[in-house]
């Protein structure tokens, strides 16, 4: 217990003696920190001002290096202008970019505006050499004597050296200053003003560049319109289009590269100038092929027709080349012209065509009156039908602009009036059938005519034969292009098949009709036996074989469906079976009724001589 007791005493004076250390501690910090602050107090004036002079000494310095800056400048501004003013030499247009891209940074640092309208014109007299480079690689790229084009044309691409030059180059111009860009500067406007002739100047001879590109192959495409096949001829001038149109899409692709100034409304400005020699060629060559057409329409027609074909499928095309020609040129088209015109020609085609076959039934047939060949508007007409499905799109769109039955010009009605249709399609295939209809009725009309005109109807008959027949061989049975059977409908092939069996039963009448009355029997004149009965008998088989005679030397003199031995041997089997039965059976019933003690003198062939005979016509 005493222990314990002595233990706590301890402690607490050894606690005390820390309390009262505790306390003179406190007490030297505290007078410790009081001092610290008079001293910060004392010293707080002291490095205010040191900040500012380290301030006012770092912007001193500044200027001092700014001074100096501009000062080294103005001492080399002689040797900048030297190079500026002798251009960009080979090999180093890097240098003259930079240095006019220092000058163009300089004319903000200038300590008077003297200085600045100073390089503001080195500025400019830079940018006109620049300029002056552009268009000379541009001249390079656009002149010589561009390939001989054929129909595989292809477009004279800009050569790929150039344009790795000229790419930089253009690069660096859309930089320079302009009023938009630069309002301030000194330089800007005379460099817009620059930079727009440099941009008409590449419009001008790049369009007169394509212009020569293609200005042969035009020539081409109208001399040769003379001599080609109509369609053929179209498909050429349609080829010579496309070119012209792949051309003018390369080169608006080229102008989105190469122009200097590449805001939209001078890209268009300067796509129209560019365009303007194309689009001048584009419509001497129209005009010279449509007054190639209409000095022989007739003979032309197919040009037209084709040529509207053609036109027509690169309208699409045209209106997008319209669009990039900027808004003050949407009422300007020369394909919408062009189309008008050839469209013009193409509806006078029609009724013109239906009067030539009208017309001709007033001439003679090929070779004169004896003819009983083929007429040549026959076989013309046979060609024309046979070329419409070949352009039948431009034919169906004419037809529908005239009108149906229009092209008969007021004669005669309209067969089966289109209702209203749903579709434009089936109005034009409907049109061009009622077309077809209108022309084979002429011409089967016109080729009746013609032969009722022979003073010999015999041969008018053959000659109405042979042409009704390749009429409707041609057109019904072997059209030359498949397309035509959609276009002749039941009531044109029912006149085909009528005209045929009418012609054929014709030339029946004409040719061997007096055959066959000639073996008839009048009763009721002659008796059997009487001597009147018996030389009526003998002047029959005489008039008979006279006849037949005839009817050989006829056949000799004019051929039957000359060019057609399949048809041919068809109507000689029909002539045979109307011939020689008749004959067979006149003959033997005479004999049998001894007309005479001699009958071969008067029966001169048998019917297997006669029947021999009669398929010797048709060989």
């Amino acid at each position: 217990m005493d222990d314990d007791s002595a233990e706590i005493e301890l402690l607490e004076q050894n606690l005390n003696k820390t309390h009262q250390i505790s306390q003179r501690m406190t007490s030297i910090l505290t007078n410790f920190d009081s001092r610290l602050v008079k001293l910060e107090k004392s010293i707080l004036p002291l490095y205010t001002a040191t900040q500012k002079l380290n301030q006012r000494s770092h912007n001193i310095d500044r200027a001092l290096s700014k001074i100096d800056e501009v000062a080294s400048s103005q001492e080399g501004i002689a040797a900048e202008e030297g190079l500026i003013l002798r251009g960009p030499q080979p090999g180093q247009l890097e240098v003259y970019m930079d240095t006019l891209e220092r000058l163009n940074a300089a004319i903000a640092f200038k300590a008077s505006d003297a200085d600045s309208r100073e390089t503001a014109r080195l500025v400019e007299t830079g940018a006109k050499k620049l300029t002056q480079l552009y268009t000379k690689l541009v001249a390079e790229g656009s002149s010589g004597s561009p390939p001989i084009a054929g129909l595989d044309f292809t477009p004279v691409m800009f050569p790929p050296s150039l344009l790795a030059s000229l790419k930089p180059l253009v690069a660096f111009l859309r930089t320079l200053p302009l009023p938009s860009t630069h309002p301030s500067h000194p330089a800007a406007q005379a460099i817009l003003a620059t930079l727009k002739d440099a941009q008409r100047g590449y419009a001008d001879m790049r369009g007169n560049w394509n212009r020569k590109s293609i200005e042969t192959h035009a020539k081409r495409v109208v001399d040769r319109a003379e001599t080609l096949d109509g369609v053929i001829a179209g498909k050429e001038f349609g080829t010579w289009v496309d070119n012209l149109l792949r051309i003018a899409e390369t080169e608006y692709t080229l102008l989105t590269d190469l122009a200097p100034l590449s805001s939209a409304s001078l890209l268009a400005s300067t796509y129209d100038t560019l365009l303007s020699p194309l689009l001048a060629l584009f419509t001497d060559t129209l005009s010279s092929l449509t007054s190639l057409i209409k000095r022989s329409l007739h003979k032309y027609t197919f040009h037209a027709l084709a040529t509207y074909s053609a036109l027509s499928s690169s309208q699409s095309r045209w209106e997008t080349l319209l669009a990039r020609r900027g808004e003050g040129r949407r009422e300007t088209n020369e394909l919408r012209d062009g189309l008008n015109a050839v469209r013009g020609v193409c509806l006078r085609s029609f009724p013109e065509f239906l009067a030539d076959l009208k017309l001709a039934a007033t001439g003679a047939g090929k070779g004169g009156e004896l003819s009983v060949g083929l007429a040549d508007f026959t076989v013309s007409t046979v060609q024309y039908m046979d070329r419409i499905p070949e352009v039948q799109e431009a034919v169906g769109s004419a037809l529908l602009a005239l009108g149906d039955g229009n092209w008969k010009m007021g004669d005669g009605k309209r067969v089966g009036k289109t209702p209203n249709p749903s579709t434009s399609e089936v109005n034009e295939k409907t049109l061009i059938q009622h077309y077809v209809f209108d022309v084979v009725n002429t011409t089967i009309s016109s080729l009746t005519t013609l032969s009722r005109t022979q003073r010999r109807g015999a041969f008018g008959s053959i000659f109405l034969l042979n042409n009704i027949f390749y009429f409707h061989t041609r057109i019904m049975l072997k059209p030359t292009h498949p397309g035509l059977a959609a276009l002749v409908t039941k009531p044109t092939s029912d006149v085909l098949v009528s005209a045929f069996r009418t012609a054929k039963a014709g030339y029946f009448d004409a040719n061997f009709s007096p055959l066959m009355q000639t073996l008839s029997e009048d009763r009721e004149k002659e008796k059997v036996g009487s001597s009147a009965w018996r030389a009526a008998t003998k002047e029959k088989f005489t008039r008979f074989y006279d006849l037949f005679e005839e009817v050989g030397e006829r056949h000799r003199m004019a051929k039957v469906l000359e060019e057609d031995e399949e048809g041919r041997k068809a109507v000689g089997e029909e002539v045979v079976k109307l011939v020689v039965p008749s004959l067979q059976r006149f003959t033997q019933k005479q004999k049998d009724k001894e007309f005479s003690k001699n009958p071969q003198k008067y029966i001169k062939l048998s019917s297997d001589e006669v029947e021999t005979q009669i398929r010797g016509f048709y060989k």
